[in-house]
């Protein structure tokens, strides 16, 4: 007779990694999590550069634009990257997709400013590297309500910010630009508060911030 086999899944509350309803404990290999959480340091890595860049966006500070270049290449790029991959080893499809698409976005987003390759493409040729990560955002903001409340509320607020952003750049509205930058401002708090609750809880053993489990 085969042996139920364990399909545990992390707990990002920092705790130990829970097995399934329905699966008997005593059948359950114990998890080997060969990293520790890379969460935190990706949505840090988000929230930080997003938020700089979404003051400019918001025409609160236009020059964050080119203090964003930094960070979009070696903090929110390569940062993302590298807890990306780490969410691979750890068994994560969902971080590791998430993690690696954003750190890509920001590698991406270095290069075309750098370049000037965004003067050359238009307003209509940003609106659509925007809107095609809005996509993308959207249906990881649908696999995210297996996840909780904190990341689906980052979720939610990026694909917004993607969208207002992407149809602003095409339709050259200056308004619509403002808007994503100001759901961008958001966003990004959102996403330090769950790196922030994360790494908390870690460090704590316990449930000091709530991230509010859905799965």
């Amino acid at each position: 007779m085969s042996q139920a086999r364990s399909t545990s899944r992390p707990n990002r509350t920092g705790g130990s990694p829970v097995i399934p309803q329905g699966t008997p404990a005593e059948n359950a290999a114990p998890a080997v999590v060969p990293f520790a959480d890379p969460g935190p340091l990706g949505l840090a890595a988000f929230a930080l550069t997003t938020f700089v860049l979404s003051f400019a966006n918001a025409g609160i500070i236009p020059s964050a634009g080119a203090a964003v270049l930094g960070l979009a290449a070696f903090y929110g790029g390569l940062g993302q990257l590298i807890a990306g991959i780490w969410e691979f080893a750890n068994k994560n499809t969902f971080g590791a997709t998430a993690f690696c698409t954003y750190g890509g976005f920001w590698l991406a987003f270095w290069y075309l400013v750098s370049t000037k390759g965004d003067v050359a493409a238009g307003g209509q040729g940003v609106g659509i590297f925007l809107i095609a990560f809005g996509i993308f955002t959207l249906y990881m903001t649908v696999a995210a309500t297996r996840t909780n409340g904190a990341l689906i509320a980052v979720f939610a607020f990026l694909t917004l910010t993607f969208f207002a952003l992407g149809i602003g750049a095409a339709a050259n509205s200056t308004v619509l630009s403002h808007i994503g930058g100001y759901l961008g401002i958001i966003t990004a708090l959102l996403a330090w508060y769950t790196s922030f609750a994360i790494v908390t809880n870690s460090t704590f053993k316990r449930v000091v911030l709530p991230v509010f489990p859905r799965a």
